[in-house]
């Protein structure tokens, strides 16, 4: 099982609390998991990735690891740690403005 931290507004449009899990068939990578997410969550299809183009929402970014994943490839692994469970994949809202 995947962990996955969602952002606040994303958390209240899936109805969840806290951090959600999903299960990965294959390699983990930020692609099969925002697939896995959006399968048991049909109603984030589209806020995190352009549903025609499959890239990420601006102002979204994918961390792991304390790593900033958000411009890897999607299909690139997720670090040993995501994929057993141990970290969370976190996705979250950047802010903008000044």
């Amino acid at each position: 099982m995947i962990r996955v931290v969602l952002p606040y507004h994303l958390r209240t449009l899936a109805g969840v609390d806290g951090e959600v899990t999903v299960e990965v068939k294959g390699q983990a990578s930020v692609s099969s998991v925002l697939d896995a997410l959006e399968q048991r969550y049909p109603m984030l299809c589209g806020t995190i990735r352009d549903q025609v183009t499959r890239k990420r929402r601006p102002y979204l970014r994918f961390f792991a690891c304390e790593e900033d994943l958000s411009h890897e490839s999607p299909d690139a692994p997720l670090p040993d740690a995501v994929a057993n469970g141990a970290e969370p994949l976190l996705i979250l809202g950047a802010i903008a403005g000044g």
